[in-house]
């Protein structure tokens, strides 16, 4: 909540219409945050089959951005469900795009993608400070790491850990595209 916010709910002994307009007027403040979201940086990576891939390549459909590593337990266990949303997705004109990002070896990052299956993009990053997934608030490098972005590059939501299919349904759902 802002400061502007939080001194509107400040009791100051002031009228109860005027506390209900301050009521009215900071939950306007609350729900209209998201309209002001932070525009993604633009940003490049290099796909596992060593050409180059970048966030404007998606503009204009909303995007899923994961961040994960073939070390990381909990990547493991999400990544069949992100499989999972992307099938579904791309069966829906304009749909939520996943697109994953190994902090990993290509070698490591490639192995993993085709023992699961996953068709969906998957570019890699070298693990290490200052990756992209600090630009978007993970400085401290949690993975899995999830980004949801609108079709303008605007950040809706970020994630630290996991998501399981039902916050995967959520997250389509905020980006415009449930099924």
């Amino acid at each position: 909540m802002t400061r502007h916010a939080t001194r509107l709910l400040t009791d100051d002994g002031a009228s109860p219409s005027r506390n209900l307009r301050r009521l009215l007027l900071a939950g306007f403040l609350l729900l209209a945050a998201p309209c002001f979201a932070q525009q993604a940086p633009a940003l490049h990576w290099t796909t596992l089959d060593g050409s180059s891939a970048s966030l404007e390549q998606w503009k204009g459909r909303p995007v899923l951005l994961n961040y994960w590593a073939s070390w990381c337990g909990p990547c493991l266990k999400e990544l069949p469900d992100l499989q999972r949303l992307s099938q579904a997705q791309g069966k829906v004109p304009g749909g939520l795009r996943v697109v994953g990002v190994a902090l990993d070896e290509a070698d490591a990052a490639a192995a993993l993608r085709d023992q699961l299956k996953l068709t969906y993009p998957q570019l890699v990053e070298p693990d290490g400070p200052p990756g992209s997934a600090a630009r978007f608030g993970n400085s401290a490098g949690t993975l899995p790491f999830s980004v949801l972005l609108d079709g303008e590059g605007r950040v809706l939501r970020t994630h630290h850990g996991p998501l399981d299919a039902a916050e995967l349904a959520q997250w389509a759902a905020i980006a415009g595209t449930a099924k």
